[in-house]
């Protein structure tokens, strides 16, 4: 079993920075990747940021250039730095890991981004 623990949600102002945090703990020995998602209301979860074991990142077109993911995959730990942030970014954000036992998903961390 795989725990994942996000913290750094909240409200902010259209422009500003936020920065969100994944620790993950239990079983991971054998992380592939560890990663962002979000979901607006009445909107699908859709994928922010990951970063792989190789330390390779991957972002949607919607986020690039003003969101970073960084961390220690080994160590089961992420960053994700959103800065210049729209009130299209609204959305609760998901940290998730796939290890070799399995897909976890985080409880989800609130970003609300309005003047």
């Amino acid at each position: 079993q795989v725990q994942l623990a996000e913290s750094g949600g909240g409200l902010v102002e259209p422009g500003r920075s936020l920065r969100l945090s994944c620790a993950a703990s239990g079983r991971i020995d054998s992380i592939y990747l560890m990663g962002w998602y979000r979901q607006a209301p009445g909107k699908q979860r859709e994928l922010v940021a990951i970063m792989h074991h190789t330390k390779n990142t991957n972002y949607p077109d919607s986020v690039k250039g003003r969101f970073t993911i960084s961390g220690d995959i080994a160590k089961g730990t992420v960053t994700l730095q959103m800065n210049t942030l729209r009130p299209d970014d609204t959305a609760v954000y998901y940290c998730r890991t796939i290890v070799a036992t399995g897909d976890y998903w985080g409880q989800g961390t609130q970003v609300t981004v309005s003047s």
